[in-house]
Formats: structure tokens, C-alpha cells, sequence
């Protein structure tokens, strides 16, 4: 059964897999390079994921999940609290990955619940994520949560390449 819990240390390596993977099959999708240099965790991972692990205590600013079938840690989540300007709240998922294989049974689903009842407790006005161009299933994962594009991105490459 499919299911989502806060993470511990004890997930700690499991996530550095996760977050390492989740890197690797978004960076060669459109726009997936300069996101991989620009948004995602820098590399190595071990560093960010600890830092995520260490404020996702409660009562705080972070929350790491992590998503399971059978007990089996196939997925993870990280959202932060961002403070506005205005003083109000943002939630900001800047991870939400699930592997290949366990896509499609609930488990981002699970994560997602987690991730928005979080982000309510604490007031917060919204939640914003990323989806890259062309990742029709991630944004219409996130649209069955209500979110929906609020802003674009628009970028040209300078160095001569394709943009991929």
C-alpha cells in the first residue's frame, strides 16, 4: 500500500539516491540544463539533503517526505517556507520525485497530500513547483492539486547550442 511519512535520518541515503536520480532524468529535457544548474540541488547531493533533513524538524521551515509502497522508500518530497515580502508565506516544493517504476499507484499523490496539508498549517498563501516544458505529466500531476502556471520562464541560449 502506498503511503507518505515525514523522513528521518534513517532515510538520509535513500534520499541522496532519489534526489541524484531525479537530477539525472530531468537535466536532459527541455530546459532541464540550466534547471539542473540553476534549481536543483547542487551536486553532490549529500550536503543539501542533510541541510534539508536537519530544518525538517517541528514546527519548522522545511518538510521532507518521503513516499513508500510496502514500507519501501520510492519517493521523496521537500517544500520550504519562503517568507514574502509582504510578510505573507509561499510554500516552495523544490523536490517532488518518485522513481519510474512506482509511478502511477498514489504515491506522489500521498507525498502531495502531505506537502499541502504542511503548507496550510502554516498559513501559507500558495504552493509553487516547477515543471519543465514539455513534461505534460508533471504539469498534469500538479493540476489535479489545483496548481496552474502563474508565471513562464522564457530563456535563449548565448554559448551556440540547442537548447535542449
Amino acid at each position: 500500500m502506498e503511503a507518505a511519512r515525514p523522513a528521518t535520518a534513517e532515510d538520509r541515503d535513500r534520499l541522496v539516491v532519489l534526489a541524484t536520480e531525479a537530477i539525472a532524468e530531468l537535466a536532459p529535457m527541455r530546459g532541464g540544463e540550466v534547471w539542473s544548474r540553476r534549481e536543483a540541488r547542487p551536486q553532490p547531493v549529500d550536503d543539501s539533503i542533510d541541510a534539508a533533513l536537519a530544518a525538517s524538524v517541528p514546527g519548522g521551515s522545511t518538510l521532507v517526505v518521503v513516499g513508500t509502497v510496502d514500507g519501501v522508500v520510492i519517493g521523496y518530497g521537500i517544500v520550504r517556507a519562503e517568507a514574502l515580502r509582504d510578510g505573507g508565506v509561499l510554500g516552495v516544493i523544490d523536490d517532488l520525485y518518485v522513481e519510474a517504476e512506482g509511478r502511477g499507484v498514489g504515491v506522489g499523490e500521498a507525498m502531495m497530500d502531505r506537502i499541502i496539508a504542511w503548507a496550510t498549517e502554516r498559513d501559507c498563501i500558495g504552493v509553487d513547483a516547477v515543471a519543465l516544458p514539455g513534461n505534460r505529466a508533471t504539469k498534469n500531476f500538479f493540476e489535479t492539486f489545483g496548481l496552474v502556471a502563474r508565471a513562464i520562464i522564457v530563456h535563449r541560449r548565448l554559448d551556440g547550442r540547442d537548447e535542449r
